[in-house]
């Protein structure tokens, strides 16, 4: 897992080193303290990872026995989690659903993501439209010119994958959520995003996308749900299409299937 600060690492000791007011603890209370203090005053993101125990035993001249219980006393109020080898993160422990969906992604091909795809992310896209704050829509708008900012294959797959997410979120319905973030692990799929950037380059799709992308916002912020999702399903569809195309040429027959032709 990665480092999810939201801040450089180099940042850390600012916080850090205002917690630690030069103070000596020989107790597991005082790391608690000092810990508690942590999460409150500095910018951790969801699912970040916290220092390591030896880290934190030498800024607060605490032994790393004492830095242990006072993280086994956060994990049971269900503050952090910890992974033998990997570190401490903040939040609750993922469940092994996602360990499942990933083997559920790794068992499928493209075309059968992208039949699941139409049938649920036009739902989302009405969802938002009825849903969604203003905020929400100025996030949409700026995720969506992020993702044209260069040209590389990760970094539009990256921040194409975070607008559809936040559309996902701002819909407002955590089952459908869930769902769509199964769904959604297919962008890691090195393969995958090898075949977008292929149909990009040689469809020159660019604009389309962008004006597809803005379509579907605009109808978000009009509250405008049949409009949403007609504009997410024709996206959808235009992708589904070129996918189709790409991966006729370049994957063995196992991995493509024939998609089902969408019916109202």
């Amino acid at each position: 897992m990665t480092n999810g600060l939201t801040e450089p690492i180099n940042n850390w000791c600012e916080p850090l080193d205002q917690i630690s007011e030069q103070k000596t603890g020989e107790n597991s209370n005082y790391a608690l303290e000092k810990l508690r203090e942590l999460l409150r005053v500095t910018a951790f993101s969801a699912d970040a990872k916290l220092p390591t125990e030896r880290t934190l035993s030498e800024l607060w001249s605490v032994g790393r026995r004492e830095i242990r219980r006072a993280l086994e006393v956060l994990e049971a109020e269900g503050l952090i989690w910890r992974k033998q080898g990997s570190g401490t993160f903040l939040g609750q422990r993922p469940d092994s659903w996602s360990d499942h969906a990933a083997t559920l992604v790794a068992g499928t091909n493209f075309m059968e993501i992208m039949e699941v795809r139409l049938r649920i992310e036009p739902q989302l896209a009405q969802l938002a439209a009825m849903r969604a704050k203003p905020s929400d829509v100025v996030r949409m708008r700026e995720l969506r010119d992020k993702i044209y900012e260069r040209d590389d294959a990760d970094w539009r797959e990256l921040w194409d994958g975070s607008l559809h997410r936040l559309i996902a979120q701002t819909a407002g319905n955590q089952l459908f959520l869930s769902l769509f973030d199964v769904v959604n692990r297919v962008r890691q799929d090195p393969v995958w995003q090898a075949v977008r950037e292929r149909a990009r380059k040689q469809n020159k799709t660019v604009n389309e996308s962008q004006s597809q992308h803005t379509d579907i916002i605009d109808a978000i912020a009009a509250r405008d749900p049949v409009r949403a999702g007609e504009a997410m399903r024709d996206h959808l569809l235009t992708l589904q299409e070129r996918l189709i195309r790409q991966t006729s040429m370049v994957l063995p027959d196992h991995l493509v299937s024939t998609p089902v032709e969408e019916t109202d």
